[in-house]
């Protein structure tokens, strides 16, 4: 017979709506760098002679990370992480105040400096927040735009004034309030909004994106000054020069163009790229331009003479660019970051290497050059300096037992990761992805209690009700020792509890050793009349409010996975287990997580029947007499069975 685990509740009749979700981000590796592209960088510079200068780098695992430069290292400092999905652009503003934006729909405003707090997030944006912008000889001005077509100008010390505290309000990191502020709105973008710059002092903002055309912006009103049209496909990357006279555009239609805004005009193109340019930096002379993107490629070229130069190539697209000193650093889709010298204070040093040519003004002229053979070498073959990250994973699968996932990175090494535990118990190295699923394989049928996707390049576990109570096993099938072998474990029970350990821990130190009596947080809040009426003791065997973390279901302290989830207020939000202090309550947590960990409670049960055939053992000759599928009451276990032949 299949082995199976017991199915709970599989409708979600008694509930109007979608409850709130909560996913663990599992992390194996070295949780210093990065395991996924890194989208944006922005430097830091010391204001100190001796001072260490910070490079900043936003990636799609969803982090930013500080670190510490010198002149041949560059050392990890600290994570940013409260985002809840990529992180597409950052910049520095007022010293040490870091801002950055996420496919997550929101801003946040960080202590660049810190530990890695998060000072405020704003909600403004009604989809992803895909660039800013920041002037650097005023502080105080931030433009935020994203796909929504929404662009927004923000004074950001009126946007970080203190909140009134009330007996509502509270003392956590990332506050989402705004205290009644409301950023400027520059309307006119119809679609996506790819791109943004300002000039020095704030006083003039350009906008690109989907709509092909350079929108030019008063950031003191929202007021519209004009539109550029030139470019023929996406507009990807801008640049201002200080004055904001000039402006500098990259776009997917593989041209770079030179504006006069003060003409209202173009007045060069450049066709260096075959392919999109994405990424954008200037000298600070405005006299030379770093370019790259989808074609691999880094090329600096002279604006007046037009004469450009590779500079190096690499094995992926470029997303951006960041100078600092005589060095640039590129981002790019891989992990892993790369200095390359630019003497970006004296750009004639690259141009007297040789190879260099003309750049041509029509989009076909590159590319027929590099069809003929007349391929540019690159100046550079090896960067100066790299950050390494981890290879992100790229494809998964849950195996039939629902306890364990394999999964393949970008460099083609298999792992077999236990998500009640959130480690790799297995690396098979580099071998074939589809053999070892087939290896893995057992006569199990265990209901999906969780999904899994790896949209920031590592394993994000998804947990939601009433479906992850779905699946139960024995304890002697988990291996839970001192616990009878016929005691039911519920699942997503026991991962929840192992989860919220450190949290339960530091919430009894806070609240004292009872954590909930009757449904009633130890803060003395209520839950939800909800947590009441829709929840029901659900016993196991046991109906004490057990608090015990079982072995199979203990997660690593070393590497801890990450909770991102949403309660009542603020929005959702992403969090290291081991740095929850347990100060967090309903408006944190989904409100049936706290009725599972805090009152033992599980959603009703509609549905307690498991369906299983039966297959005779293997090497017998028996008749199977009942054909077609078969039920039991939830979890079945068969002790023994007995052939009698005659």
């Amino acid at each position: 017979m299949h082995r199976v685990g017991s199915s709970g509740n599989t409708s979600n009749s008694v509930r109007n709506r979608k409850e709130k979700r909560l996913t663990y981000v599992l992390n194996d590796a070295d949780d210093t760098k990065h395991c996924a592209g890194v989208n944006c960088l922005a430097v830091l510079n010391s204001p100190e002679q001796d001072g260490h200068d910070f490079l900043f780098t936003g990636s799609r695992d969803g982090t930013l990370k500080r670190w510490a430069l010198s002149e041949n290292s560059a050392t990890f400092s600290a994570t940013f992480e409260s985002h809840v999905d990529w992180v597409n652009d950052a910049v520095l503003t007022g010293g040490n105040t870091l801002v950055s934006c996420s496919s997550d729909a929101t801003v946040k405003v960080w202590n660049g400096l810190s530990d890695g707090t998060c000072v405020k997030t704003f909600h403004q944006h009604t989809d992803y927040v895909t660039c800013l912008a920041a002037a650097e000889k005023n502080s105080n001005v931030i433009a935020s735009a994203g796909l929504g077509g929404e662009v927004f100008i923000w004074d950001i010390e009126a946007a970080l004034a203190p909140v009134s505290k009330s007996n509502d309000a509270t003392a956590d990191d990332c506050s989402t309030s705004t205290n009644g502020y409301a950023p400027i709105a520059a309307k006119g973008h119809k679609e996506s909004v790819y791109a943004l710059a300002t000039n020095d002092r704030g006083t003039l903002l350009v906008s690109g994106g989907t709509e092909k055309v350079v929108r030019v912006w008063d950031p003191r009103t929202g007021s519209k000054t004009m539109k550029l049209r030139g470019h023929t496909d996406n507009i990807r990357a801008l640049l201002l020069d200080p004055t904001g006279r000039y402006c500098i555009s990259g776009s997917s239609d593989s041209m770079i163009r030179y504006w006069d805004l003060a003409q209202q005009r173009c007045l060069h193109t450049y066709a260096v790229h075959t392919d999109s340019v994405w990424a954008l930096a200037s000298t600070p002379t405005f006299s030379h331009v770093y370019s790259g993107g989808r074609d691999l490629s880094l090329y600096l070229t002279d604006i007046s003479t037009r004469e450009s130069v590779l500079l190096c190539t690499k094995e992926h697209p470029i997303l951006q660019l960041a100078l600092h000193d005589d060095g640039i650093w590129a981002a790019t889709t891989d992990s892993s970051v790369h200095r390359w010298p630019a003497e970006a204070h004296n750009p004639l040093k690259v141009f007297q290497r040789g190879g260099s040519f003309l750049a041509g003004n029509l989009s076909f002229s590159r590319a027929r050059v590099s069809l003929e053979g007349s391929i540019p070498v690159p100046v550079y073959r090896e960067p100066s300096l790299s950050i390494e990250g981890t290879s992100a994973i790229v494809q998964h699968e849950i195996l039939n037992n629902r306890r364990h996932v394999l999964t393949k990175d970008t460099v083609g090494t298999v792992k077999l990761w236990e998500v009640t535990r959130g480690l790799v118990t297995e690396n098979y190295g580099e071998v074939s992805f589809e053999k070892k699923k087939e290896e893995l394989f057992e006569m199990v049928s265990v209901p999906a209690w969780f999904t899994v996707d790896t949209r920031l390049g590592s394993l994000s576990v998804h947990l939601d009700t009433p479906q992850c109570f779905s699946a139960e096993m024995y304890s002697a099938d988990l291996g839970i020792a001192g616990k009878p072998e016929d005691d039911k474990v519920n699942l997503a029970r026991e991962t929840l509890k192992g989860l919220l350990s450190h949290w339960l821990s530091k919430r009894r130190q806070r609240f004292g050793s009872q954590s909930s009596v009757n449904g009633e947080l130890a803060s003395g809040k209520e839950m939800p009349m909800r947590t009441l009426t829709l929840s029901r003791v659900e016993g196991d065997g046991n109906l004490e409010n057990d608090s015990a973390v079982y072995p199979p279901f203990e997660f690593s302290v070393a590497s801890p996975p990450s909770i991102v989830t949403e309660g009542s207020q603020g929005g959702p939000w992403r969090k290291k287990i081991t740095d929850l202090d347990g100060t967090e309550d309903e408006k944190d947590f989904p409100w049936w997580v706290l009725d599972c960990v805090l009152n033992n409670r599980l959603p009703p049960r509609e549905n307690n029947k498991c369906s299983f055939y039966l297959h005779s053992c293997e090497g017998a000759n028996v008749q199977i007499l009942t054909q077609g599928k078969l039920s039991a009451p939830r979890i079945l276990r068969v002790h023994k069975v007995r052939i009698c032949t005659r």
